[in-house]
Protein backbone atom coordinates (compact mmCIF):
# COMPACT_ATOMS: atom_id res chain seq x y z
CA UNK A 1 0.00 0.00 0.00
CA UNK A 2 1.24 3.50 -0.84
CA UNK A 3 2.62 5.29 2.22
CA UNK A 4 0.21 7.77 3.73
CA UNK A 5 1.39 10.10 6.47
CA UNK A 6 -0.64 9.74 9.66
CA UNK A 7 -1.27 12.21 12.44
CA UNK A 8 1.44 10.58 14.63
CA UNK A 9 4.01 10.39 11.85
CA UNK A 10 7.48 10.72 13.37
CA UNK A 11 6.61 9.13 16.72
CA UNK A 12 8.78 6.05 17.32
CA UNK A 13 7.55 3.22 19.58
CA UNK A 14 9.53 0.30 20.98
CA UNK A 15 6.82 -2.22 21.81
CA UNK A 16 8.06 -4.93 24.17
CA UNK A 17 4.52 -6.04 25.04
CA UNK A 18 2.72 -9.16 23.90
CA UNK A 19 -0.71 -10.84 23.83
CA UNK A 20 -3.44 -8.15 23.72
CA UNK A 21 -3.48 -5.00 25.91
CA UNK A 22 -0.11 -3.61 24.79
CA UNK A 23 -0.31 -4.72 21.15
CA UNK A 24 -3.85 -3.27 20.89
CA UNK A 25 -2.49 0.07 22.12
CA UNK A 26 0.46 0.05 19.72
CA UNK A 27 -1.78 -1.12 16.87
CA UNK A 28 -3.81 2.08 17.13
CA UNK A 29 -0.64 4.18 17.44
CA UNK A 30 0.63 2.46 14.31
CA UNK A 31 -2.64 3.06 12.47
CA UNK A 32 -2.24 6.75 13.33
CA UNK A 33 1.17 6.81 11.66
CA UNK A 34 3.62 6.06 14.47
CA UNK A 35 6.59 3.84 13.65
CA UNK A 36 6.14 0.74 15.82
CA UNK A 37 9.05 -1.64 16.32
CA UNK A 38 7.85 -4.86 17.91
CA UNK A 39 10.54 -6.34 20.16
CA UNK A 40 10.00 -10.11 20.26
CA UNK A 41 11.63 -12.90 22.24
CA UNK A 42 13.50 -15.75 20.52
CA UNK A 43 11.89 -19.12 19.84
CA UNK A 44 8.40 -18.08 18.89
CA UNK A 45 8.03 -14.39 19.66
CA UNK A 46 4.73 -13.00 20.90
CA UNK A 47 2.70 -15.81 22.49
CA UNK A 48 -0.37 -14.79 20.52
CA UNK A 49 1.35 -16.05 17.37
CA UNK A 50 0.37 -19.52 18.65
CA UNK A 51 -3.32 -18.68 19.18
CA UNK A 52 -5.78 -19.70 16.47
CA UNK A 53 -7.54 -19.60 14.19
CA UNK A 54 -4.74 -19.80 11.62
CA UNK A 55 -4.23 -19.14 7.92
CA UNK A 56 -1.21 -20.99 6.52
CA UNK A 57 0.21 -21.21 10.04
CA UNK A 58 -0.29 -17.51 10.82
CA UNK A 59 -2.56 -16.43 13.69
CA UNK A 60 -5.37 -14.22 12.40
CA UNK A 61 -5.55 -12.47 15.79
CA UNK A 62 -1.85 -11.67 15.64
CA UNK A 63 -2.18 -10.39 12.09
CA UNK A 64 -4.94 -7.94 13.02
CA UNK A 65 -3.26 -6.66 16.21
CA UNK A 66 0.16 -6.23 14.67
CA UNK A 67 -0.41 -4.58 11.30
CA UNK A 68 1.71 -1.47 10.67
CA UNK A 69 4.57 -2.86 12.79
CA UNK A 70 8.10 -4.11 12.23
CA UNK A 71 9.50 -7.13 14.10
CA UNK A 72 12.95 -7.54 15.60
CA UNK A 73 13.95 -10.51 17.76
CA UNK A 74 16.19 -9.61 20.71
CA UNK A 75 17.23 -12.00 23.46
CA UNK A 76 17.07 -10.09 26.75
CA UNK A 77 18.86 -12.99 28.46
CA UNK A 78 21.91 -12.21 26.36
CA UNK A 79 24.00 -9.21 27.56
CA UNK A 80 24.54 -8.16 23.95
CA UNK A 81 20.78 -8.16 23.47
CA UNK A 82 20.41 -5.72 26.37
CA UNK A 83 23.02 -3.44 24.77
CA UNK A 84 21.13 -3.49 21.49
CA UNK A 85 17.88 -2.60 23.23
CA UNK A 86 19.55 0.32 24.98
CA UNK A 87 20.95 1.51 21.66
CA UNK A 88 17.46 1.51 20.14
CA UNK A 89 16.20 3.57 23.08
CA UNK A 90 18.54 6.42 22.12
CA UNK A 91 16.45 7.21 19.04
CA UNK A 92 12.98 6.32 20.31
CA UNK A 93 10.12 8.24 21.92
CA UNK A 94 8.06 5.55 23.66
CA UNK A 95 8.65 2.19 25.33
CA UNK A 96 5.65 -0.05 25.95
CA UNK A 97 6.04 -3.20 28.06
CA UNK A 98 3.94 -5.68 30.01
CA UNK A 99 6.51 -7.84 31.79
CA UNK A 100 5.78 -8.93 35.33
CA UNK A 101 6.59 -6.18 37.86
CA UNK A 102 10.33 -5.92 38.49
CA UNK A 103 11.45 -7.90 35.43
CA UNK A 104 12.57 -4.95 33.31
CA UNK A 105 14.40 -3.44 36.29
CA UNK A 106 16.31 -6.70 36.83
CA UNK A 107 17.33 -6.61 33.17
CA UNK A 108 18.58 -3.04 33.48
CA UNK A 109 15.75 -1.87 31.22
CA UNK A 110 13.56 -0.10 33.78
CA UNK A 111 12.52 3.53 33.45
CA UNK A 112 15.25 4.83 35.74
CA UNK A 113 17.86 2.95 33.69
CA UNK A 114 16.62 4.06 30.30
CA UNK A 115 15.98 7.72 31.09
CA UNK A 116 19.74 7.99 31.71
CA UNK A 117 20.15 7.06 28.06
CA UNK A 118 17.23 9.16 26.78
CA UNK A 119 15.78 11.60 29.31
CA UNK A 120 12.84 12.34 27.03
CA UNK A 121 11.65 8.75 26.87
CA UNK A 122 7.98 7.97 27.56
CA UNK A 123 7.85 4.63 29.33
CA UNK A 124 4.49 2.85 29.69
CA UNK A 125 4.19 -0.26 31.85
CA UNK A 126 1.13 -2.50 31.70
CA UNK A 127 0.52 -4.95 34.54
CA UNK A 128 -2.25 -7.02 36.04
CA UNK A 129 -2.65 -5.14 39.32
CA UNK A 130 -0.37 -2.11 39.25
CA UNK A 131 3.30 -1.72 40.14
CA UNK A 132 2.65 -1.17 43.84
CA UNK A 133 0.48 -2.83 46.47
CA UNK A 134 0.06 -6.37 47.84
CA UNK A 135 -0.83 -7.89 44.44
CA UNK A 136 1.86 -6.09 42.44
CA UNK A 137 3.97 -9.21 41.86
CA UNK A 138 1.06 -11.33 40.64
CA UNK A 139 0.54 -12.18 37.00
CA UNK A 140 -2.71 -10.78 35.66
CA UNK A 141 -5.06 -11.83 32.90
CA UNK A 142 -8.30 -10.41 31.53
CA UNK A 143 -10.47 -13.08 33.15
CA UNK A 144 -8.96 -12.46 36.59
CA UNK A 145 -9.40 -8.70 36.22
CA UNK A 146 -13.02 -9.07 35.14
CA UNK A 147 -13.73 -11.17 38.21
CA UNK A 148 -11.89 -8.99 40.72
CA UNK A 149 -13.27 -5.72 39.34
CA UNK A 150 -16.86 -6.82 39.96
CA UNK A 151 -17.72 -6.97 36.26
CA UNK A 152 -18.54 -10.67 36.32
CA UNK A 153 -20.88 -10.23 39.29
CA UNK A 154 -23.07 -7.84 37.28
CA UNK A 155 -22.87 -9.62 33.90
CA UNK A 156 -25.42 -12.24 32.86
CA UNK A 157 -29.00 -12.83 33.92
CA UNK A 158 -30.54 -12.58 37.40
CA UNK A 159 -30.01 -15.78 39.35
CA UNK A 160 -27.45 -17.13 36.88
CA UNK A 161 -23.78 -17.98 37.36
CA UNK A 162 -21.20 -15.17 37.09
CA UNK A 163 -20.47 -14.46 33.43
CA UNK A 164 -17.48 -13.04 31.62
CA UNK A 165 -18.10 -10.26 29.13
CA UNK A 166 -17.96 -11.81 25.66
CA UNK A 167 -14.78 -9.96 24.67
CA UNK A 168 -11.64 -9.29 26.78
CA UNK A 169 -12.74 -5.86 27.95
CA UNK A 170 -10.08 -5.55 30.68
CA UNK A 171 -7.31 -6.08 28.14
CA UNK A 172 -8.85 -3.80 25.55
CA UNK A 173 -9.69 -1.02 27.99
CA UNK A 174 -6.16 -1.19 29.40
CA UNK A 175 -4.87 -0.71 25.87
CA UNK A 176 -7.11 2.33 25.44
CA UNK A 177 -6.01 3.88 28.75
CA UNK A 178 -2.37 3.27 27.78
CA UNK A 179 -3.04 4.86 24.39
CA UNK A 180 -4.55 8.03 25.85
CA UNK A 181 -1.81 8.29 28.49
CA UNK A 182 0.96 7.93 25.90
CA UNK A 183 -0.62 10.60 23.71
CA UNK A 184 -0.96 12.95 26.70
CA UNK A 185 2.68 12.32 27.64
CA UNK A 186 3.72 12.99 24.04
CA UNK A 187 1.92 16.35 24.09
CA UNK A 188 3.75 17.17 27.31
CA UNK A 189 7.03 16.11 25.69
CA UNK A 190 6.44 18.43 22.75
CA UNK A 191 5.45 21.32 25.04
CA UNK A 192 7.95 20.91 27.86
CA UNK A 193 10.61 18.51 26.63
CA UNK A 194 9.96 16.09 29.49
CA UNK A 195 9.83 12.31 29.46
CA UNK A 196 7.33 10.42 31.59
CA UNK A 197 6.69 7.11 33.32
CA UNK A 198 3.16 5.69 32.98
CA UNK A 199 1.60 2.61 34.50
CA UNK A 200 -1.75 1.09 33.62
CA UNK A 201 -3.28 -2.05 35.13
CA UNK A 202 -5.89 -4.52 33.95
CA UNK A 203 -7.69 -4.47 37.30
CA UNK A 204 -8.08 -0.69 37.46
CA UNK A 205 -9.01 -0.46 33.77
CA UNK A 206 -11.81 -2.98 34.34
CA UNK A 207 -12.85 -1.28 37.57
CA UNK A 208 -13.29 1.99 35.67
CA UNK A 209 -16.21 0.38 33.82
CA UNK A 210 -18.23 0.08 37.04
CA UNK A 211 -18.96 3.81 37.19
CA UNK A 212 -22.71 3.39 37.88
CA UNK A 213 -22.41 0.37 40.12
CA UNK A 214 -19.52 1.57 42.29
CA UNK A 215 -20.76 5.11 42.76
CA UNK A 216 -24.20 3.77 43.65
CA UNK A 217 -22.62 1.46 46.22
CA UNK A 218 -20.62 4.36 47.68
CA UNK A 219 -23.86 6.26 48.29
CA UNK A 220 -26.34 3.62 49.44
CA UNK A 221 -24.34 0.48 50.18
CA UNK A 222 -26.42 -1.65 47.82
CA UNK A 223 -24.63 -4.48 46.02
CA UNK A 224 -25.81 -4.51 42.39
CA UNK A 225 -26.90 -7.71 40.68
CA UNK A 226 -26.87 -8.72 37.01
CA UNK A 227 -29.78 -7.46 34.90
CA UNK A 228 -29.36 -9.29 31.61
CA UNK A 229 -29.63 -6.71 28.83
CA UNK A 230 -31.45 -4.14 30.99
CA UNK A 231 -30.06 -0.81 32.15
CA UNK A 232 -29.60 -0.18 35.85
CA UNK A 233 -31.20 3.28 35.92
CA UNK A 234 -33.31 3.50 32.73
CA UNK A 235 -36.29 1.57 31.37
CA UNK A 236 -37.14 0.40 28.85
CA UNK A 237 -33.54 0.04 27.72
CA UNK A 238 -33.06 -3.62 26.81
CA UNK A 239 -33.49 -6.47 24.36
CA UNK A 240 -37.09 -7.40 23.58
CA UNK A 241 -38.32 -10.58 21.91
CA UNK A 242 -39.96 -10.08 18.51
CA UNK A 243 -41.65 -12.58 16.20
CA UNK A 244 -38.32 -13.76 14.77
CA UNK A 245 -35.59 -12.74 17.21
CA UNK A 246 -34.49 -10.00 19.56
CA UNK A 247 -34.39 -6.23 19.14
CA UNK A 248 -32.71 -3.62 21.32
CA UNK A 249 -35.00 -0.75 22.27
CA UNK A 250 -33.71 2.32 24.11
CA UNK A 251 -36.18 4.77 25.65
CA UNK A 252 -34.14 6.26 28.50
CA UNK A 253 -36.06 9.52 28.82
CA UNK A 254 -39.70 10.56 28.92
CA UNK A 255 -39.93 11.82 25.35
CA UNK A 256 -38.46 8.57 23.99
CA UNK A 257 -40.88 6.61 26.15
CA UNK A 258 -43.91 8.51 24.92
CA UNK A 259 -42.82 8.17 21.27
CA UNK A 260 -42.34 4.44 21.82
CA UNK A 261 -45.83 3.98 23.25
CA UNK A 262 -47.38 5.96 20.41
CA UNK A 263 -45.40 4.04 17.77
CA UNK A 264 -46.48 0.63 19.07
CA UNK A 265 -50.04 1.80 19.79
CA UNK A 266 -49.87 1.19 23.54
CA UNK A 267 -51.47 4.30 25.00
CA UNK A 268 -52.68 2.12 27.88
CA UNK A 269 -49.19 1.54 29.31
CA UNK A 270 -48.15 5.10 28.53
CA UNK A 271 -50.73 6.35 31.02
CA UNK A 272 -50.41 3.56 33.59
CA UNK A 273 -49.29 4.79 37.01
CA UNK A 274 -46.60 2.13 37.47
CA UNK A 275 -44.96 3.25 34.18
CA UNK A 276 -45.66 6.97 34.45
CA UNK A 277 -42.01 8.07 34.76
CA UNK A 278 -38.54 6.56 34.51
CA UNK A 279 -38.21 5.87 38.24
CA UNK A 280 -41.50 3.97 38.15
CA UNK A 281 -40.52 2.04 35.02
CA UNK A 282 -37.19 0.97 36.55
CA UNK A 283 -38.96 -0.14 39.72
CA UNK A 284 -41.48 -2.16 37.69
CA UNK A 285 -39.21 -3.28 34.86
CA UNK A 286 -40.39 -6.94 34.98
CA UNK A 287 -44.02 -5.95 34.47
CA UNK A 288 -42.95 -3.50 31.77
CA UNK A 289 -41.04 -6.18 29.87
CA UNK A 290 -44.09 -8.47 29.89
CA UNK A 291 -46.32 -5.73 28.50
CA UNK A 292 -43.86 -4.72 25.78
CA UNK A 293 -43.18 -8.26 24.62
CA UNK A 294 -46.92 -8.88 24.27
CA UNK A 295 -46.79 -6.29 21.51
CA UNK A 296 -43.31 -6.86 20.06
CA UNK A 297 -43.93 -10.60 19.60
CA UNK A 298 -46.57 -9.81 16.97
CA UNK A 299 -44.18 -8.45 14.31
CA UNK A 300 -40.73 -9.29 12.97
CA UNK A 301 -37.54 -7.54 13.98
CA UNK A 302 -37.29 -5.69 10.66
CA UNK A 303 -40.92 -4.57 10.80
CA UNK A 304 -40.37 -3.07 14.24
CA UNK A 305 -37.14 -1.36 13.18
CA UNK A 306 -38.98 0.45 10.38
CA UNK A 307 -41.78 1.50 12.73
CA UNK A 308 -39.47 2.71 15.51
CA UNK A 309 -37.02 4.43 13.15
CA UNK A 310 -39.90 6.37 11.62
CA UNK A 311 -41.03 7.40 15.11
CA UNK A 312 -37.53 8.44 16.17
CA UNK A 313 -37.18 5.76 18.84
CA UNK A 314 -33.58 4.47 19.19
CA UNK A 315 -33.44 0.77 18.33
CA UNK A 316 -31.27 -1.78 16.60
CA UNK A 317 -31.00 -5.46 15.75
CA UNK A 318 -28.91 -7.88 17.81
CA UNK A 319 -26.51 -9.29 15.24
CA UNK A 320 -24.31 -12.33 15.23
CA UNK A 321 -20.83 -11.69 13.84
CA UNK A 322 -21.78 -12.76 10.30
CA UNK A 323 -24.69 -10.32 10.28
CA UNK A 324 -22.45 -7.50 11.54
CA UNK A 325 -20.20 -7.70 8.50
CA UNK A 326 -23.15 -7.80 6.10
CA UNK A 327 -24.64 -4.58 7.50
CA UNK A 328 -24.75 -1.73 4.98
CA UNK A 329 -23.53 0.88 7.49
CA UNK A 330 -20.49 -1.20 8.45
CA UNK A 331 -19.68 -1.74 4.77
CA UNK A 332 -20.08 1.95 3.96
CA UNK A 333 -17.70 3.00 6.76
CA UNK A 334 -14.81 0.81 5.55
CA UNK A 335 -14.60 -1.20 8.75
CA UNK A 336 -13.21 -4.23 6.88
CA UNK A 337 -9.89 -3.61 5.16
CA UNK A 338 -7.87 -6.07 3.13
CA UNK A 339 -4.10 -6.46 3.45
CA UNK A 340 -1.75 -8.70 1.50
CA UNK A 341 0.39 -10.86 3.81
CA UNK A 342 3.53 -12.61 2.49
CA UNK A 343 2.43 -16.02 3.84
CA UNK A 344 -1.36 -15.88 3.81
CA UNK A 345 -2.06 -13.67 0.84
CA UNK A 346 -5.03 -11.34 1.09
CA UNK A 347 -6.80 -11.29 4.45
CA UNK A 348 -9.29 -9.00 6.18
CA UNK A 349 -8.64 -6.70 9.13
CA UNK A 350 -10.94 -4.58 11.26
CA UNK A 351 -10.61 -1.00 10.05
CA UNK A 352 -9.82 2.18 11.96
CA UNK A 353 -12.35 3.69 14.36
CA UNK A 354 -11.07 7.26 14.84
CA UNK A 355 -11.36 8.80 11.39
CA UNK A 356 -9.33 11.97 10.83
CA UNK A 357 -10.22 14.26 7.94
CA UNK A 358 -6.63 15.43 7.57
CA UNK A 359 -3.86 12.82 7.85
CA UNK A 360 -6.22 9.87 8.28
CA UNK A 361 -5.26 6.67 10.03
CA UNK A 362 -4.61 3.77 7.69
CA UNK A 363 -3.58 0.14 7.36
CA UNK A 364 -0.34 0.36 5.41
CA UNK A 365 1.51 -2.89 6.00
CA UNK A 366 0.53 -6.41 7.12
CA UNK A 367 1.74 -7.93 10.36
CA UNK A 368 5.43 -8.87 10.31
CA UNK A 369 6.94 -12.32 10.22
CA UNK A 370 8.98 -13.11 13.32
CA UNK A 371 12.22 -11.13 13.09
CA UNK A 372 11.37 -9.97 9.58
CA UNK A 373 12.92 -6.53 10.11
CA UNK A 374 15.80 -7.33 12.48
CA UNK A 375 18.53 -6.45 9.99
CA UNK A 376 16.69 -3.40 8.60
CA UNK A 377 16.13 -1.92 12.06
CA UNK A 378 19.72 -2.42 13.16
CA UNK A 379 21.11 -0.95 9.94
CA UNK A 380 18.90 2.11 10.47
CA UNK A 381 20.37 2.45 13.96
CA UNK A 382 23.99 2.48 12.86
CA UNK A 383 25.01 -1.18 13.05
CA UNK A 384 27.15 -2.67 10.29
CA UNK A 385 26.29 -5.89 8.49
CA UNK A 386 29.35 -7.48 10.13
CA UNK A 387 28.08 -6.53 13.61
CA UNK A 388 24.63 -7.84 12.79
CA UNK A 389 26.08 -11.12 11.59
CA UNK A 390 28.12 -11.48 14.77
CA UNK A 391 25.09 -10.75 16.97
CA UNK A 392 23.12 -13.42 15.13
CA UNK A 393 25.90 -15.93 15.68
CA UNK A 394 25.99 -15.33 19.45
CA UNK A 395 22.19 -15.42 19.71
CA UNK A 396 21.61 -11.81 20.77
CA UNK A 397 19.27 -11.32 17.80
CA UNK A 398 17.55 -13.44 15.22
Amino acid sequence: MKYQEGILDGLKILDCSQILAGPFCSMILGDMGAKVIKIEKPNGGDDIRTWGPFINGESVGFMNLNRNKESIVIDFKNPEGIKIMKKLVENSDVILENYRTGTMEKLGLGYEDLKKINNKIIYCSISGFGRTGPYSKRAGFDLVAQGMSGLMSITGHPGGAPAKVGVPVADLNTGMFALSAIQAAYINLLKNGEGQYIEVSLLESALAYTVWESTGFFENGEIPEPLGSSHRVSAPYQALRTKDGYLNVAAPNQSNWERLCDAIDRKDIKEKDIFIDNVSRVKNRSELEVELEKTFSKKTREEWIKILDTAGVPCGPIYDIKEVWNDEQIKFRDMKIELNHPKTGKHNNIGVVAKFLEKPSSLRTPSPLLGEHTEKILLENGYSKKEISDYKKNGAIS
